[in-house]
């Protein structure tokens, strides 16, 4: 009963239409559960027949092995896409609680356990899955490490509990599909644990292995330390997959409003990040006036050195002026003197390349407060067009909101209307039975009045 799965995916050799809906159908005591969507619909299993056409096929339809072994590929199917998009839509690590994971280890716990073949030992009959698995390290020697791990496990005391300690190393190192392609491939030696017709010996095997792939893009972390996977019973909870119209359309509304909410916290945290840099800049643009006040006051500084120097060597050439008439007389003056105007004149040229560097430093600053305000500008654009959008979203939002009470407040009227046509239906029955017994009444006076 375990094995009963389902999922409208897989490619199927038979070619008549109808043959091809029963094969994508999974078997449940009178009822088949067949697949909308992602979904599973339950329906009398008289509605649909499994006749074929005349045309030879590669399997008989109503071979139970075979409609176990695509039952299994399906569902396989159908665990594996629910799982994906449940984690990508959680977007953090799985742990061993999540619900859908868990589902997925007992669907695969059953694809291995499809067709094993019994060995008899001393202490009874044996039929487990973890002799296959234990093929991989043979074969492929790095998945050597995840075999030495499962065997130092404390608690694991069965080859059941080893086998899904296995399948969960395996997962949390995004090897599954790669190891289950490399004992797929060796049949010769599947064959000594799997009976012919089983699921790993056949070519759903190939395609659950290939399905597998596409679980490297999640992230699991599992504790397996004081998990008990010896005694856990593998149930398939449908559940999980079985279709409810309403709930549907109550998980679609909720979606949409899920996505409302995610576009209104995107926007709100895009204005945080929008505003903390309005703030860096301006405390940037700050910073760059106080030092361009700075600068200003160094140029000032700077240009009074120059005009006092600029005295300082007319001064000194009207002295030498004065001073030529008696040049022969005071030569050593003179010399003096002409030493004293060269390093007026070097010390003027150094104040004067002062004064050009700060210029030019004074025009850089200048440039760079332009382009500041420049994107201070766009950054305040971007802000209201966000805060626009913002408030559009949140008017959407109020709009699903009253929608849906609206839909309550209809729904409780229908409720209203249905209550009093009851109420109204029993008074009219209550007046029909109290005819009823005036007619009789009148029956038996007549028939005494005529007796």
């Amino acid at each position: 009963m375990a094995d009963l799965m389902a999922q409208p995916d897989a490619p199927t050799p038979t070619t008549d239409k109808i043959t091809q809906a029963a094969r994508e159908t999974i078997y449940l005591c009178n009822f088949r559960v067949s697949v909308d969507g992602e979904w599973l619909c339950l329906r009398e299993l008289n509605d649909i027949s499994l006749t074929p056409d005349p045309e030879p096929a590669h399997e008989d339809p109503k071979d139970p092995i075979a409609i176990e072994r695509l039952n299994l590929m399906n569902m396989a199917k159908l665990s594996i896409k629910g799982l994906i998009e449940s984690a990508l839509n959680l977007g953090r690590t799985l742990d061993s609680d999540y619900a859908p994971l868990q589902q997925f280890f007992v669907v695969m716990e059953h694809c291995l356990k499809h067709g094993l073949k019994t060995k008899k030992t001393f202490l009874g009959q044996n039929k487990s899955f973890w002799g296959a698995l234990e093929l991989v390290e043979k074969l492929t020697p790095e998945a050597g490490e995840i075999t030495a791990s499962v065997k130092d496990l404390p608690g694991l005391k069965t080859p059941l509990g080893r086998g899904r300690a296995w399948l969960r190393l395996a997962l949390m190192q995004k090897k599954l599909s790669d190891y289950m392609k490399t004992i797929i491939n060796r049949k010769d030696l599947l064959s000594e644990f799997y009976e012919s017709n089983a699921l790993m010996m056949e070519e759903e095997g190939a395609v659950i292995a290939g399905l597998l792939v596409g679980l490297n893009v999640i992230d699991a972390n599992l504790c397996m330390k004081g998990e008990d996977l010896d005694s856990q019973v593998g149930v398939i909870d449908f559940s999980m997959y079985l279709k409810d119209g309403q709930s549907s359309k109550t998980a679609e509304g909720d979606g949409q409003i899920t996505a409302i909410l995610d576009q209104k916290n995107y926007v709100e945290e895009l204005n945080r990040h929008l505003s903390a840099s309005v703030n860096n800049l301006q405390a940037k643009v700050d910073a760059m006036e106080k030092s361009n006040t700075k600068l200003t006051e160094e140029l000032a500084v700077a240009n009074n050195r120059i005009i006092t120097l600029q005295e300082d060597v007319e001064r000194v050439k009207e002295e030498s002026s004065n001073q030529s008439s008696r040049k022969a007389s005071r030569a050593g003056d003179s010399l003096a003197d002409g030493q004293v105007l060269g390093e007026a004149r070097k010390q003027l040229k150094e104040e004067t390349q002062l004064r050009l560097d700060v210029e030019k430093e004074l025009e850089v600053q200048i440039g760079m407060k332009q382009e500041m305000e420049l994107s201070m500008k766009m950054l305040e654009t971007d802000m209201c067009e966000k805060q626009d959008a913002l408030v559009e979203l949140r008017q959407q939002l109020e709009d699903l909101r009253s929608l849906n009470q609206q839909l309550a407040q209809k729904s409780q009227n229908l409720e209203a209307g249905a209550k009093q046509k009851s109420e109204v239906i029993s008074r009219l029955e209550e007046k029909t039975n109290q005819m009823a017994g005036t007619i009789k009444q009148l029956e038996s006076r007549d028939y005494k009045t005529a007796w």
